[in-house]
């Protein structure tokens, strides 16, 4: 099968496979409020290139522009805004683009922030060559699971004596049980054959080893996925030598962060790999997650592709299968055609140009 057609079969299936089905069904019927959270840098330019093109592919969103800078509320805790949280709690649909941190004592990331308020704890990125793109690899099809709320980035550090500071690691039952549910779960329902778990519980024996004991006991309720379980610094050789080996990895939060990285880069970069955040009660957060790219920032210079993706996979997620097959097909097609892209995809346009492109093709298609 050519990259590209594989590409356009795992984002068909994406994030929806491993969520219920029934909760399509009120997503699917007219208008649906999505929550647009633009980002900074480079992040309103690349949302309003993704509105143009659902703009152009008719889809039936009405979209909540909503701003996330931290705010202190009560007690000094910092928090989202709340007409924002109140937007998202409504639509439990959000699209992100880039935010920036703030490097000042006490100011927290924002998307930790995002994760903890909404509890998005799995982070799923498919990595999946893309035709007419050229890179090193021409055969990746696999998918990052990441546990999105706890190990190293719970936000637990406190300095011991001056010159020392002490960061925990947090690994609980019911998240390590909750994450390797959903991968096994994902795999099942997109026909995945396969699942690994990524861990370092040879030297972290009591954490990583509760995470991969709970990757083992449900793994005997999947007798039809293969399970696998590999170090991590085994998976990160193994994947640079030869990425075809591996289907569905599912790891805590720090290596997935790390793994999911480098597994963008073989196909490309962040630029072009879509991510969703999957959350309890039915939320999730699609966003881009490359950075904010400031020094291009205004110049009509970047690439809305990694935040065109997921927001695609935002739509299967929600039922509107005819729209992303359409948006999919018609981003692709730009990008296989190599003549009005991005720097970054080895062309000369401009972002204005590359998506008027789209909505272009986007509209040939109707």
């Amino acid at each position: 099968m050519a990259a590209g057609s594989v590409w356009r079969s795992l984002v068909s299936q994406a994030v929806g496979g491993a969520v219920r089905r029934p909760a399509f069904s009120s997503f699917s019927r007219g208008m649906q409020t999505v929550t647009l959270i633009p980002g900074d840098g480079i992040g309103p330019e690349i949302s309003a290139a993704v509105v143009k093109i659902f703009d152009a592919a008719k889809v039936p969103i009405r979209w909540e522009e909503r701003n996330v800078t931290a705010v202190k509320g009560p007690g000094g805790k910092w928090m989202i805004p709340s007409d924002a949280k109140e937007s998202m709690d409504r639509s439990k649909i959000g699209l992100k683009g880039p935010l920036k941190t703030p490097i000042a004592a006490g100011h927290p990331s924002m998307n930790l922030l995002l994760r903890k308020t909404f509890d998005l704890y799995a982070n799923v990125r498919p990595c999946v060559s893309i035709e007419g793109y050229k890179t090193p690899y021409t055969d990746v099809d696999l998918v990052t699971i990441r546990e999105n709320t706890e190990g190293e980035y719970s936000g637990i550090e406190h300095v011991i004596v001056d010159g020392v500071v002490q960061s925990i690691k947090l690994i609980t039952e019911n998240a390590s049980r909750r994450i390797a549910e959903y991968a096994f779960e994902y795999a099942r329902n997109n026909q995945r054959s396969s699942v690994t778990a990524v861990h370092k519980a040879n030297i972290m024996r009591m954490s990583d080893g509760l995470f991969l004991r709970k990757c083992r006991e449900v793994a005997e309720n999947y007798k039809d996925i293969k399970f696998t379980e590999m170090y991590l610094d085994t998976v990160c050789l193994n994947m640079v030598q030869d990425p075809t080996q591996f289907d569905i990895l599912v790891m805590p939060n720090l290596y997935g962060d790390i793994l999911s990285d480098l597994c963008a880069g073989l196909i490309g970069g962040l630029g072009v790999t879509p991510s969703g955040n999957i959350g309890a009660n039915g939320v999730a957060i699609f966003e881009s997650v490359h950075g904010t790219a400031p020094d291009i920032a205004g110049m009509d210079l970047a690439n809305p592709t990694a935040l065109l993706l997921s927001a695609v996979m935002m739509l299967r997620h929600m039922g509107l299968h005819e729209h992303a097959n359409k948006i999919q097909m018609a981003c692709f097609d730009t990008i296989k055609e190599k003549k009005v892209v991005t720097k970054d995809l080895g062309g000369g346009s401009k972002c204005s140009e590359f998506t008027a492109e789209i909505c272009r093709r986007v509209q040939d298609l109707d």
